[in-house]
């Protein structure tokens, strides 16, 4: 992408927190990367005070886009959708629609956003639903991409396909691989396990036209036995809180031991480099920030506890994405994909046809 100036579409109301989080990270932000305008969307009167409490940056750096409508937590999506048009969250989808942002970003209730975003912004041809993707660290250094994260609970084999279609092209797109390999979440590597929806989709993926590894089961996350990881919502989501939860508590208990008594804590001080570094690998707040794909626009969903810090990774993501031409990539992706898909379909159909004419 040029130099030209990244617009990010915030919604400052959205999350645990609203304002105290969003427009401090924002601030932070714009101070880090000159080349970005925030459009700040929420109620004028309490972003201005807030910001006049704030650092302040010497460029015109942000625009307010005000509304006193906010989608809560707890808020249904018919609720988001019909009766709260004028929300943050609303408001934030829709400046990319209209093209005043290259970008957009909520940390507000999933079901929500997900639905605004897509009623707002529509879907990529050829796909049916959008999903949250976002990369996981493994132990080769590297990370997998894995989704969906909870933006579909219930999904059927034609969805989970779609899936690893996005997940490929976003592996193409951000870690430059041609060809990356695609698992498919499953209680066991045998062609025989899993429901029958996940059995479709493994027969829907070795006829794809894809680079399919073949069912792969959790621990191959963290081993990153695979490039992209598939799942329905539920399973996904359900993943990454748990992975979320053991890493705090691997963390709470080395606090514990490193301070139960006098040696320990003499080990801790020896120790400290090396943990520190440790923690910083496995803080969850560092990869906060997951794209929704598959929509005509860039979509990024914060975690909805995110702190300040957390909130501002989820930002860069956002300016990433737009810097590295997601969506650009991912509509040429899909659609070199789809192509591809549909000559092994006319592939594997040949044969059939010949020999049927050949019989006659």
């Amino acid at each position: 992408m040029s130099n030209k100036t990244i617009r990010i579409a915030i919604d400052c109301m959205g999350g645990d927190h609203g304002l105290p989080v969003t427009l401090p990270a924002a601030v932070k932000f714009a101070q880090e990367y000159a080349d970005t305008h925030c459009l700040l969307v929420g109620d004028q009167s309490r972003i201005e005070a807030q910001i006049r409490a704030l650092p302040r940056i010497d460029r015109d750096w942000y625009t307010i886009i005000h509304t006193d409508e906010v989608v809560d937590m707890d808020d249904s999506v018919e609720v988001a959708l019909r009766r709260k048009r004028k929300s943050s969250m609303r408001l934030a989808a829709q400046a990319v629609k209209d093209g005043l942002a290259d970008a957009c970003i909520s940390a507000g209730n999933t079901g929500a956003w997900v639905a605004i975003s897509r009623y707002v912004l529509k879907t990529l041809d050829g796909i049916s639903r959008p999903a949250i993707a976002t990369s996981i660290p493994n132990q080769n250094g590297g990370a997998t991409i894995m989704l969906d994260l909870g933006a579909n609970v219930d999904c059927s084999a034609e969805h989970l396909l779609q899936f690893a279609m996005l997940g490929t092209a976003l592996a193409s797109i951000v870690d430059g691989h041609e060809q990356p390999t695609v698992g498919l979440l499953n209680i066991g590597e045998e062609v025989i396990k899993g429901n029958e929806v996940v059995k479709q989709a493994a027969e829907l993926l070795r006829n794809s036209g894809l680079n399919f590894y073949g069912n792969v089961e959790g621990d191959d996350l963290c081993r990153g036995t695979v490039d992209v990881m598939v799942c329905d919502g539920f399973v996904g989501n359900v993943v990454l809180k748990s992975l979320e939860g053991l890493a705090k508590m691997v963390a709470k208990m080395l606090r514990e031991e490193f301070t139960r008594d006098m040696l320990s804590m003499m080990a801790g001080a020896v120790a400290k480099p090396v943990l520190n570094r440790l923690g910083e690998r496995v803080d969850n707040r560092q990869y906060n920030g997951a794209a929704l794909l598959g929509l005509r626009g860039v979509v990024i969903k914060s975690h909805g506890s995110a702190d300040v810090l957390a909130f501002g990774y989820a930002l860069q993501r956002a300016r990433d994405a737009v810097r590295n031409g997601l969506l650009e990539g991912t509509t040429r992706a899909i659609e070199r994909i789809q192509a591809s898909l549909q000559q092994a379909q006319l592939e594997q159909q040949l044969p059939l046809a010949t020999g049927t004419g050949t019989t006659s």
